[in-house]
């Protein structure tokens, strides 16, 4: 049975916020941190504006409040950026996770039913084993590692458009690396050369699968074969008679790309990790399930953390840290 807004407005203790630059979504929980509500928006960092974040978060969540009182709001992500609601500076690494509410910067409100906290993001500044880079939402996520294990120490992995590799010691980020993965793939499967090759692959598919784990092995071995493998790609299409025709043909392309790009990834952010120690994977269960098949063939095991699951427990870390 659905929970109305009657009986969520008296149990509800804090709220919760992933604000991103394409939606946000915001969680109500009692106080016993357990969800009691849910909502999401397409109002992202994208299209608001600095003075329409407090109206659009009010409309989202106003249903819940209670009739008296001020809710504390945790938020992390894009409306801490520049271009957001208020920026709230970011921390340098190295920075323990569980006092990312130390940076928060509070907003001031014309409605004062609500109190909200824009949590920092990390950044870093070049070193002789660094180099510039910056992470915004993602430390939260982090943070969901440490609220169950305060000494968690290893490397952690966040897929996605922007992949984030984060190394962690004892409950903090010592540094991290941002790769523009997702975001090459989807340039040269649609606006490259590669474009008239590459479709839509599935690595449910024996032969896509097969595919990808080839070329994440060949370029895990030879990074330095990148731009000529990617060029391959499209000779293949024009000269390899043993492919399928269509659109099994271009799904094959496409795993080989995908495995190419990623395996270009883990050449980089696995040089340096022993194969002994698992790494984390946090974020889209489809996506992780793709970069646990591409560790795998590398020789590395993973482990898996759903990102809304990581990002509730990083704010709940937050939220009990303004306790202290």
């Amino acid at each position: 049975m659905k929970t109305t807004a009657a009986e969520i407005a008296p149990q509800l203790a804090w709220i919760a916020v992933d604000w991103g630059s394409s939606n946000l979504r915001a969680w109500g929980l009692d106080k016993h941190d357990h969800v009691i509500a849910h909502a999401s928006s397409e109002k992202g960092m994208l299209s608001l504006k600095a003075d329409e974040y407090e109206a659009e978060l009010h409309r989202l969540v106003a249903d819940w409040l209670p009739d008296s009182g001020q809710i504390n709001v945790m938020v992390c992500g894009m409306a801490g950026a520049r271009q957001g609601w208020r920026e709230a500076a970011y921390l340098p690494v190295p920075t323990r996770l569980d006092q990312l509410s130390q940076g928060a910067v509070i907003p001031t409100l014309s409605n004062d039913r609500l109190r909200v906290h824009l949590l920092p993001g990390l950044s870093q500044t070049r070193s002789a084993s660094a180099h510039f880079d910056v992470m915004r939402g993602e430390e939260t996520q982090l943070a969901g590692l440490v609220a169950d294990n305060a000494s968690f120490s290893g490397l952690a992995c966040l897929p996605g458009t922007h992949a984030k590799w984060a190394m962690l010691a004892s409950g903090a980020v010592t540094q991290f690396t941002t790769y523009l993965t997702g975001e090459t793939y989807q340039l040269l499967a649609r606006q490259s050369v590669l474009q008239h090759s590459i479709g839509s692959d599935d690595l449910n598919d024996s032969a896509c699968r097969d595919a990808f784990i080839a070329a994440v092995s060949e370029i895990h071995k030879a990074p330095a074969t990148f731009s000529s493998r990617l060029f391959g790609l499209r000779a293949q299409d024009l000269l390899d008679g043993t492919l399928p025709p269509g659109k099994a043909r271009s799904a094959i392309l496409a795993a080989r790309l995908s495995g190419l790009t990623i395996g270009l990834e883990l050449s980089g952010a696995c040089h340096a990790c022993p194969a002994s120690e698992p790494i984390t994977l946090i974020g889209n269960q489809v996506l992780c399930q793709r970069y646990t098949l591409a560790l795998n063939a590398i020789g590395y095991q993973t482990q898996y953390v759903d990102g809304d699951t990581a990002v509730l427990a990083g704010l709940r870390l937050a939220h009990q840290a303004l306790k202290t």
